[in-house]
Order: C-alpha cells, then structure tokens, then sequence
C-alpha cells in the first residue's frame, strides 16, 4: 500500500530564497539611510563651530545701555507766562545761583500790580483819614469831659457848703435841697463822660487794629504781585550748567511751560532701559559693568521706575567706587546688569543652534571627532557668553555650536569630514 508523503513548508531552496530577499531589502534600506541625507549628513568641520563644554564661574546677565545723566537735575520752569523779551545766556552756559537766564513780559501782570499798588496807598490814606477822625473825636469828647468835671467840682463844693450851712441853720431846706440835686446831676453826668471817653479808646484800639490789618492785608498782596513781577525774570535756581534751554526772543512762554534746566555739576548718573521681561528680577542694589577707557567701571541700582512703556522700564544707577575721567552727559554705555550670584555651573557657549533647537538638544561630537549626534539636554538660565547646562552634557563634551539652519528638524547624526 502506498503511503502519502507531505509536502515540507519550510524547505532549503525556500529558506535561501527568502534570506536573499531579506539582504536586497536590508542593502537598499543601508543604501538610502546613508546615502540620502535624510538622517545624516556629511559636513565640513571648516564650516561649523565646535566648542567645549567646561565647568566655571557662572552669573546671569543681560547686555543693557545706560545714558550718562547728571546726579541731580533742576527743571526750570515758567512760573508766569509771558513774552520772551531778553536772553542773557545761551544753553550751555555754566550758571551761579540767582543770575538771570532770560526775561519775559506780561502786560496783564504789570496792569495787576499797578492796581494792587493803588489798592495800598488807598488803603494807607483811608487808614490816616481815619485816624485824624478818631483823634479828633477823642479830643472833643476829652473836653467835654473836662468841662464836666468842672461842672462837678463846683456842684460838689456848693452841696458840701449848704450841708454844713443846712445843718446849723443858716439856710433854708430849699437851697440846700437843690444843691444836692445839681451835685447828684454832675456825678452822673461824669460817670457817664467816664465811660463814654472808655468806649471811645476801645473804639479807637479797634478801628487801629483793623486798619492796620487792611493795610497788611493789601501791602501782602503787593508783594505776591511784585514776585510775580520778579518771576517774569528767570534766574538759576542753583550753581549749575543751563542745558535744554527752549526759548527764543519773541516766543510766548505759557504759565507752567518747561524752558530749560539747570544740571548740577556735583556728580553723574545712569538712566538705564530695561526690557520688562525682567521687571520682576529688578531691584535696588543689583550691579552692572562697563568698560570705558580700556578700564571696567562698577555701578550699582539706587532706583527703579517702575513704569512701562513700549515694553522697557528704567532704572537709575549710580557708580560705586571710582567715576571715569573725562565722562560727559549724554554718552551711552554698554552694561552688563548682573541677575544674579556668581556660582560653580556647567557652561555650553553661546551659538547659532539655539534659534533651531530652542534648546532642547543639540550635536554632541564623538570621541575620535568623526560624527556628532543629536542628544536632548536641558539649559537653564545664560548670560552674554554661555548658557547654564542643566542635565545631557558633562564638562570635557564637544558640540556643534553653530547654526543648524540647513541640517533639517529630523536630522540625527552629522558626519564630519576634513579632519
């Protein structure tokens, strides 16, 4: 009886044919993997930038620009409007307290003090008038009470006479009756002058006080309108170099208006603009540098403005330590503003593959220099000249630290030629 064979699945003919396949797929895959750039690139090292990765000293810092200002400024500013008349001095000019800077003209205010100085000697004619009044009115009440003291004296020597004449008989009831009615008479009438002639001196006191007070008064006012008169000529408020000074002969000047200002020579400082971004890490005491003159220069935050506009901020600093020489207003320096403490860090240069990788990888280079290959690393903060590395690279490590512009988002490793 015949016996069925099977047939076998997995023969040596098929076993060879399909390892074949297999190595043609694999050679085309190798082939377009190293030939077509997709994943890896050939690249001249003359054309790129490597750096070391190395461990130092390490400060947070931004480059910011400082304009040289006087320590302390003195706006001038019109305190009356007015007319430019005269100008003494020229911007630039270097001031003594009190000079006279330039003049203006009011017509109205003139006019206003004219009056005020009318009002005064008005008042001070009607305040002696007044005087002459109260004087002679005094007098000729003092002489009527003169005349009835008279008056009394004699109705009081009649009535002290008739009592004693009254007394012993001498005289009848009726005289001696009416000379104690003319004596009673003449007392009150005296007291009454008495008090008359008191009213009157309180009145007099009075009527003085208040027109001293009115006169006063109005010699006040004249003093206000004279310094306002005073005004019109704008003086240096202090020892100083007039600078800004915005007035030309002819021009109308309104009450308020700045024309110049006066900066004192004592010392200098720097009106730095800030990007807000960093409006939450600036404060007073923070230090920046400069170098001027071949020479590095410290200055320290004493005020923050806190202000923003078009997205900066300001910050005054003053110099710590020595001023450079020969330093004027206006210069603009280039400061380095410190963040932070200096501390130990692992540094990574700066370079053009930021603006590709945001940071988040970057081409580290083999041992033997023959490739670099993309590893993920994490940078923390960075200054002028090196980022902070956080994780992914180690002291000693050589990266590709130039532009990734034309090596592609996908690409994974650079082979590197020209060595």
């Amino acid at each position: 009886m015949d016996r069925v064979i099977q047939k076998k699945k997995w023969t040596t003919k098929r076993i060879l044919t399909i390892a074949g396949i297999a190595a043609i797929v694999l050679l085309i895959a190798g082939s377009i993997y190293f030939t077509s750039g997709g994943n890896k690139l050939n690249v001249d090292t003359e054309r790129i930038t490597i750096s070391e990765v190395t461990k130092g000293k390490f400060q947070e810092n931004i480059p910011v620009n400082g304009v040289v200002l006087p320590q302390t400024t003195i706006y001038l500013d019109a305190v009356e409007g007015g007319r430019v008349e005269e100008k003494y001095v020229d911007d630039g000019a270097m001031m003594k307290k009190g000079e006279p800077i330039l003049r203006l003209s009011n017509t109205d205010l003139m006019m206003n003090m004219m009056t005020q100085q009318n009002q005064v000697y008005n008042t001070l004619t009607q305040m002696q008038i007044n005087n002459n009044a109260a004087l002679q009115n005094t007098v000729g009440k003092q002489t009527a009470m003169a005349d009835v003291e008279s008056q009394f004296k004699e109705a009081e020597r009649i009535y002290n006479l008739n009592k004693d004449l009254y007394a012993k008989k001498a005289i009848g009831y009726q005289e001696y009756k009416k000379s104690e009615n003319d004596y009673n008479y003449y007392l009150q009438k005296k007291r009454l002058s008495e008090q008359i002639l008191q009213q009157d001196s309180a009145y007099r006191q009075q009527q003085a006080k208040q027109d001293r007070q009115s006169y006063q008064g109005s010699q006040e006012a004249l003093e206000i309108m004279q310094k306002k008169v005073g005004d019109l000529i704008v003086r240096a408020p202090v020892d100083g170099q007039l600078t800004s000074l915005d007035a030309e002969v002819g021009q109308n000047k309104n009450k308020g208006e700045r024309l110049g200002q006066i900066d004192v020579m004592g010392g200098y400082k720097v009106r730095v603009d800030v990007d807000e971004h960093y409006i939450s890490r600036i404060y007073t005491g923070l230090r920046g540098t400069f170098t001027f003159a071949d020479s590095n220069y410290v200055l320290e935050i004493k005020k923050v403005y806190t202000q923003v506009t078009n997205g900066r901020f300001q910050v005054d600093m003053e110099f710590v330590g020595k001023v450079p020489k020969g330093i004027r207003r206006g210069q603009t320096l280039q400061i380095l503003l410190a963040l932070s403490d200096e501390r130990t860090a692992i540094l990574l240069p700066q370079g053009g593959f930021y603006q590709q990788t945001g940071g988040n990888w970057i081409f580290k280079v083999s041992e033997d220099g023959s490739r670099a290959y993309r590893v993920d690393i994490q940078l923390g903060n960075k200054n002028t000249d090196y980022y902070e590395v956080l994780s992914g690279l180690q002291p000693g490590d050589k990266v590709v630290t130039s532009s990734y512009e034309n090596y592609g988002t996908d690409m994974q490793e650079l082979v590197l030629k020209g060595k």
